[in-house]
C-alpha cells in the first residue's frame, strides 16, 4: 500500500510515461465482471513453465505491475513463466475500446465508481483472473507487494486451495500496527522540524501544497520507499507512479504518508494468519515504510512461513536490495517446487 505517492507521481509524470505499446500476442485483456458492470484488465504472460506460474499484485491501490520489471532480469534465467496485471482502476484497465477508462476520468465522475474499491471485490477479480489464465494449485504463486500483499492475504484466507505457493511482500498484516509504526518508529526519525511542518500541512489537509512534496522528497522517499536518489529512479517505477490512479488511492489509502485514513485503515488480519496452510514468503526490509520486526514475526505465524530480510532494502527492495530480493524468492519457489516447505 505505501507508497505510491502524490509526489512520486507528480515527479514520475514530469518524467513522462510513454504512450502504451499495441497489443503483443503476450499480452491480453481478461473479461472482469462486477457488481457495476463489465469490465477488462491487462495481463502480460512472459515465459512458459507448467509448473510454476507467478501471478503478480501491484501496490498502491492503482498503481501498475510495471515496476515489477526488475523481475525480468531473474525470473527468465529460471525458466519461470510470470503475468504482469493491472487491477481494475489503474492503467490499462477499464472497458473494450478504452483501456484507461478510470484516470481519463474526471474525480466527480470517478466518484461514481467507488463501490468497485473494496478488498472483497478485488478478491474476486484475482480469482476470475487466476481462472482466466488456467492457474491452479499444481502452478499457481501469488506475488502480491504492498498493498498487493493485503490482496494477496485476503485471496489466500478465501481460495488458498488453488495456490501453490505465497509471496507477501514488503506488507504489515495490521494497517492499525502500520500506523503504529508510522508514528512511532518513522515519524521521529525526520527533524523535528520537518515533521512540524509536515503534520501542520497535514492539519490543513494541504496535501497538495508543493511544500508537502518537497519534503517528503527530500527527507522521506529516498529513505524509506526508494533509496536512490529521485533523479535516478528507474524508468519502471516512474511509469508505474506516473500511471498511478490517485483518486482509488486516496480513496483506500487517504492522503497521508504517516497513517491510513482510506477503507484500509481498520484492516487487520493478524489473527487469521494461522489458517493460511499453504507455503507463504514474507519479505521486509530494513528501511521499509513497514516495520520488518513484526513482518518476521507474520513469518512465524504461518504453518509454513518463512521470512526474507533485506538489510539494505526499502519498500522497494526489489530494486534497492535486489539481490537478496530476487535470490530469496527464487529459493522460496524453488523449494516450495521441490516439496522442501
Amino acid at each position: 500500500m505505501k507508497n505510491v505517492l502524490l509526489a512520486v507521481t507528480m515527479f514520475a509524470a514530469a518524467c513522462g510515461a510513454p504512450a502504451p505499446a499495441p497489443v503483443a500476442p503476450a499480452e491480453r485483456m481478461i473479461p472482469i465482471s462486477t457488481p457495476m458492470g463489465e469490465f477488462e484488465v491487462y495481463t502480460r504472460k512472459v515465459g512458459d513453465n507448467p509448473k510454476i506460474k507467478v501471478l503478480l499484485l501491484h501496490g498502491g491501490p492503482a498503481a501498475t505491475s510495471e515496476y515489477f520489471e526488475v523481475l525480468d532480469r531473474h525470473f527468465p534465467n529460471e525458466g519461470f513463466e510470470y503475468y504482469y496485471y493491472n487491477q481494475l482502476g489503474s492503467h490499462r484497465t477499464g472497458t473494450a475500446g478504452n483501456d484507461s477508462l478510470f484516470l481519463s476520468l474526471s474525480d466527480s465522475l470517478q466518484s461514481s465508481y467507488d463501490d468497485l474499491w473494496t478488498t472483497e471485490r478485488f478478491v474476486e477479480e484475482v480469482e476470475q483472473v487466476r481462472q482466466a489464465l488456467g492457474l491452479d494449485s499444481s502452478n499457481f504463486y501469488l506475488l502480491g507487494h504492498s498493498w498487493g500483499g493485503i490482496l494477496a492475504t485476503e485471496y489466500a484466507l478465501k481460495y488458498q486451495q488453488h495456490l501453490k505457493g505465497l509471496i507477501i511482500s514488503n506488507m504489515m498484516a495490521s494497517c492499525p500496527e502500520y500506523d503504529r509504526y508510522a508514528a512511532e518508529v518513522l515519524g521521529p526519525q525526520l527533524p523535528p522540524d520537518v515533521l512540524a511542518e509536515i503534520q501542520a500541512l497535514e492539519a490543513a489537509n494541504d496535501f497538495g501544497n508543493p511544500r508537502y512534496a518537497e519534503l517528503l522528497n527530500r527527507y522521506y522517499y529516498v529513505e524509506h520507499v526508494l533509496r536512490m536518489p529521485l533523479e535516478t529512479w528507474p524508468d519502471a517505477v516512474n511509469r508505474a507512479f506516473a500511471n498511478m490512479n490517485y483518486h482509488v488511492y486516496k480513496l483506500m489509502q487517504g492522503p497521508s504518508e504517516f497513517g491510513i485514513s482510506g477503507r484500509l485503515e481498520t484492516w487487520d488480519r493478524s489473527a487469521d494468519l494461522p489458517n493460511i496452510g499453504v507455503p507463504t514468503l514474507v519479505i521486509g526490509a530494513e528501511h521499509d515504510t513497514m516495520d520488518p520486526k513484526y513482518m518476521e514475526w507474520m513469518a512465524t505465524q504461518l504453518p509454513k512461513g518463512r521470512y526474507l530480510y533485506c538489510p539494505n532494502g526499502s519498500h522497494m527492495a526489489m530494486w534497492d536490495d535486489e539481490a537478496t530480493y530476487a535470490a530469496g524468492l527464487i529459493s522460496f519457489i524453488r523449494d516450495v517446487d521441490a516439496g522442501a516447505l
